[in-house]
């Protein structure tokens, strides 16, 4: 089941991760999209240590799409060097997958 994944990025604000969020479910490059937060983060950045406040996204979709996904994001997202990341997933109902791989299919219909 690792053709599955979900992939994770953050904002500094609620406005701009639903707009990333939009902006990549439009393009069918994920199924679906989480935003979660606000969230607290501490991190290296410059050389010096930061703690700030961000809005955790979530996003949904096959391995197949994860190129394609990380070029918008990389694109479209408001920092010049976002934290991306994927994981797999390595489990879940038949259905629910079913419904993500046909959610970024290129040809949506049956």
């Amino acid at each position: 089941m690792t053709d599955y994944l979900e992939v994770s990025t953050a904002t500094a604000t609620q406005t701009e991760a639903v707009a990333l969020a939009e902006s990549v479910v439009a393009a069918r490059l994920a199924g679906n999209a989480q935003v979660i937060g606000p969230v607290v983060s501490v991190f290296w950045h410059l050389g010096e240590r930061g703690t700030g406040q961000e809005w955790r996204l979530l996003l949904y979709t096959t391995a197949g799409r994860y190129q394609a996904l990380e070029a918008h994001l990389l694109e479209h997202h408001p920092w010049d060097n976002p934290q991306i990341t994927a994981t797999s997933i390595v489990a879940g109902s038949t259905a629910c997958l079913k419904w993500l791989r046909q959610s970024v299919d290129d040809d949506p219909t049956p």
